[in-house]
């Protein structure tokens, strides 16, 4: 079996995404999450660009996968030994150090500006010069598959540049994501007959056509053993490969499977699904539900003739195991559900019914009832479970809320600037005692994050004995549905929750109020993180 080198680049390709940007602290957590899921190089960002990238690299963390520096060839008109902006990228100390140059004749004569052959002289003496200091140089060949097209002579020039000068990784780039997966293998394998070896070739794809995945494999498929990737497939523009599809991918499927290793292990690639969604959680983003592998919908069967089969036979309707990565079966309710989804789902949640109890035709005429009425349970799963055990009589009585009031109030604050400032009470009994909370929504930017966050402070403030299982709640995401028009229609919230196990559990709440409905899924999101932490 050939070995195959998995390079992640999330903390410098992934930090290009819109709306993502690291703090040092969540760039060493994440390399953390990386090498503890075995992965072999970490590119840790680019030294010197950003403050960001040297605090970073000034203290990184020990990783038995090998820390990168990421930078570019040396400029024109100056040796790589008196180039200021590549030496800050060897400062950084990284057993590694990725290089990107140009291997398209038209960026290097129209975006730098110099003839091709200065190019080459660039790339050949910045791969010289880390080899130089001890380092391990890797070439990322940028714009490489376009530039193939173009001009396949020089774009190849550019390759033996850096493997002549001593590259342990030639890196094939399609940078404006364009390139499709048949050609991504067709011109790999024409890379490697014209004299790069395989054993020294990688792949770094984007996603501007929705393949960056397949375009990987072609690349692995015709040769290549090193890939590029990111985790939850972040990165410029459509983002770059993910990780996330490409690891279980190379483990699990064939021809892959038997002819590839990697430094996965099987116990690690369990926790992928962890690893996805603690990443979405330091980015305060919802997880993709769609998401191969990793998705809350990966392996969900919402059609009751599906429901069925799985019950039966699993590899029915699934191409793997879903406890392979880390993540669950799911069987949604929804008026489209029968008795072998209902019983699914609650065998799923450890409710045993028996085969004659009437029970579950009464459950699955309240769920079509209150469908009718704007709920939707097939993305509440929670909601679901929580309304099943109450017609069995199966539904903990952890507390009682009482009462609960939110004020919003628009003020002038001491600056002078107007604002806005909410503010939740909550009462709720616990056995026999009645406790009382306040709280506002001010957050440490002092903005208001309105009167949801001020309800969500209120209610987990004080919850007794189970305060430790809310305190490791996370509100990921909430979203908000308007059903019906004029003056009948009602307001339907869904809201998706994380701790820090990794679970992932959506509840849902209907009312005319949107603060009633956001409360409603609130209080179910706690009574079911109650239950499944087997809370007394």
């Amino acid at each position: 079996m050939s070995r195959l080198t998995l390079y992640d680049t999330t903390l410098r390709d992934g930090q290009q995404t819109q709306g993502v940007q690291f703090s040092a602290t969540e760039k060493a957590e994440i390399a953390a999450m990386l090498d503890a899921l075995g992965v072999d190089y970490i590119e840790g960002g680019w030294p010197g660009a950003n403050p960001t990238d040297s605090e970073f690299f000034a203290s990184a963390p020990r990783t038995r996968a090998t820390m990168t520096a990421f930078g570019m060839t040396k400029r024109a008109g100056r040796s790589a030994a008196n180039d200021d902006v590549l030496a800050a990228v060897l400062d950084a100390g990284t057993r590694a150090v990725c290089l990107v140059g140009k291997t398209h004749d038209y960026h290097v004569t129209e975006a730098l500006g110099i003839a091709p052959d200065e190019n080459l002289t660039n790339i050949a003496d910045s791969v010289a010069h880390v080899v130089a200091q001890g380092r391990e140089a890797i070439f990322d060949a940028e714009h490489f598959f376009d530039g193939y097209e173009a001009n396949p002579s020089y774009a190849l020039d550019c390759l033996r540049a850096a493997h002549d000068a001593g590259a342990r990784w030639i890196v094939l780039c399609d940078t404006n994501g364009g390139t499709l997966p048949d050609r991504v293998g067709e011109i790999t394998r024409l890379v490697i007959d014209a004299g790069i070896p395989g054993e020294r070739l990688g792949i770094h794809a984007h996603d501007d056509t929705g393949n960056a995945v397949a375009c990987s494999l072609a690349a692995i498929a015709a040769g290549a053993r090193q890939v590029q990737g990111t985790l939850n497939g972040l990165g410029e523009r459509c983002g770059n490969a993910s990780l996330t599809s490409l690891i279980p991918t190379l483990m699990l499927k064939e021809p892959f499977r038997s002819t590839l290793t990697t430094g996965i292990t099987p116990e690690a690639l369990a926790t992928l699904t962890r690893v996805s969604r603690r990443l979405d959680e330091i980015l305060n983003r919802a997880p993709l539900r769609a998401a191969p592998y990793v998705g809350a919908s990966a392996f969900a069967h919402k059609a009751g003739l599906h429901a069925s089969a799985i019950l039966k036979a699993p590899q029915t309707y699934e191409h793997v195991d879903p406890s392979t990565v880390g993540n669950a079966r799911i069987i949604p309710m929804s008026n489209q559900a029968g008795q072998s989804n209902l019983r699914a789902r609650l065998a799923d949640a450890g409710i045993k019914v028996a085969p004659d109890d009437p029970a579950p035709a009464r459950i699955l005429s309240t769920v079509k009832d209150r469908e009718d009425q704007g709920y939707a349970y097939d993305s509440a799963q929670a909601s679901f479970e929580l309304l099943a055990r109450a017609e069995l009589n199966a539904l903990p009585a952890f507390f009682e809320v009482e009462r609960y009031r939110v004020t919003v109030e628009r003020r002038m604050n001491a600056m002078g600037r107007r604002i806005s400032v909410s503010e939740a009470v909550v009462v709720v009994r616990l056995g026999d005692q009645r406790v009382m909370s306040v709280s506002d929504s001010i957050g440490a930017n002092g903005e208001d994050a309105g009167p949801v966050n001020a309800l969500w402070r209120a209610l987990g403030k004080d919850l007794g004995s189970w305060q430790s299982s809310i305190d490791e709640m996370t509100l990921a995401d909430f979203r908000v549905r308007i059903i019906g028009a004029g003056t009948d229609a009602v307001t339907r919230v869904t809201i998706d929750f994380t701790d820090s196990r990794g679970a992932a559990w959506s509840t849902v709440g209907v009312s005319p109020n949107i603060v009633d409905s956001s409360f409603e899924a609130l209080v179910d999101a706690i009574r079911w993180k109650l239950i499944r932490d087997g809370a007394a």
